[in-house]
């Protein structure tokens, strides 16, 4: 396999992390606390005084400033219409983004919190509550530079990389070629079928794990993937399940998300396609990064014939849903 990335972060020892928090204008006190993550780098920062904060250093090269200021933008413009996220603070530099070397960074408010139950309708609801003001405000612009959702191109660009990189063993190139046709012929039929959706600004990656519950209230963190696209790229990752659970899962976000906003009924046709492409995609993501010394770390699986022989049964799987019928809703024939 051939190496597809050189590894952006050594740059960012200690030292310039702080030097980087100083001058946006914190008082830092030199206490510094790693934490998971592997896109970007994240950490705890004392200060001299009050509560500490998170920063976040962007990944060099992933995002143009233009972008990652847009991020910002829509951010805290979710955060002024009430809606509850974890919006970058303006620093005392006074701007939200900060620069140093390299490196884009902006700081944030320490919140706890767990996921939540998406098994418990109630939860559904109130999180289509949530979901359907944020479209609202996602409607009322474009995004100007962020990139637009496009599964069909995602598929192609990154089996594209995968295999240019060698990253499939050689036995299963065979299965693994006879599949990608198929997978795109049917993901384009389920596309055509949903037909003209409207195009607003998500959150982008709204699974379980980027929401915080705490004492009743919900937090949605971390719109580093926000991008335009159908409101259902918001909601399928919120559901499991066999078909029946999904529908009905589907439904108890919709019954709170249309107490806010109207949805397309003919996005459940997306669900497949979303699917495919962010699997695909998660293995491209996987070998773009595998330079950097964090991803063999947490995902030593990745590259084994084990782990490609295991992604092929899934996308067997995955060809199958997407020839069955589309999700179905309560009450939908």
């Amino acid at each position: 396999m051939m190496n597809v990335s050189a590894h952006p972060y050594e740059a960012l020892t200690p030292d310039a992390i702080l030097d980087a928090m100083e001058d946006a204008g914190f008082a830092v006190s030199g206490r510094l606390f790693a934490l998971n993550s592997y896109e970007n780098r994240v950490y705890q920062v004392g200060l001299d005084e009050g509560a500490p904060v998170i920063a976040k250093f962007y990944r060099p090269g992933r995002w143009t400033e233009e972008q990652v200021r847009e991020e910002h933008e829509y951010t805290r413009e979710l955060l002024a219409a009430d809606i509850p996220v974890v919006a970058p603070l303006v620093m005392p530099s006074g701007d939200t983004l900060g620069k140093h070397g390299d490196f884009m960074f902006a700081a944030f408010n320490q919140r706890g919190g767990q996921a939540p139950d998406t098994s418990v309708t109630d939860t559904l609801y109130r999180l289509g509550q949530w979901l359907g003001q944020i479209h609202n405000i996602g409607a009322l612009k474009p995004f100007r530079h962020r990139v637009a959702l496009s599964p069909m191109e995602g598929i192609e660009t990154s089996n594209q990389l995968l295999l240019e990189g060698d990253w499939i063993p050689k036995d299963l190139r065979p299965a693994w070629d006879s599949l990608i046709p198929d997978l795109l012929t049917y993901c384009r039929a389920r596309i055509e079928d949903a037909g003209e959706v409207e195009s607003v600004r998500l959150h982008g990656d709204c699974h379980a794990g980027n929401i915080l519950c705490r004492d009743e209230q919900m937090l949605f963190v971390d719109l580093d993937d926000c991008r335009s696209g159908p409101a259902m790229q918001d909601m399928w990752l919120l559901l499991n399940g066999d078909d029946h659970e999904r529908g009905a899962q589907l439904g108890e976000l919709l019954e709170g998300y249309e107490t806010f906003r109207d949805f397309n009924r003919r996005e459940r046709h997306l669900v497949e396609p979303l699917r495919c492409y962010r699997q695909i995609s998660h293995c491209a993501w996987l070998a773009k990064r595998w330079d950097d010394p964090a991803f063999p770390r947490f995902f030593p699986w990745f590259g084994q014939p084990r782990f490609w022989s295991d992604q092929i049964l899934s996308l067997r799987e995955q060809l199958g849903a997407l020839q069955a019928p589309s999700i179905t809703l309560p009450g939908q024939y």
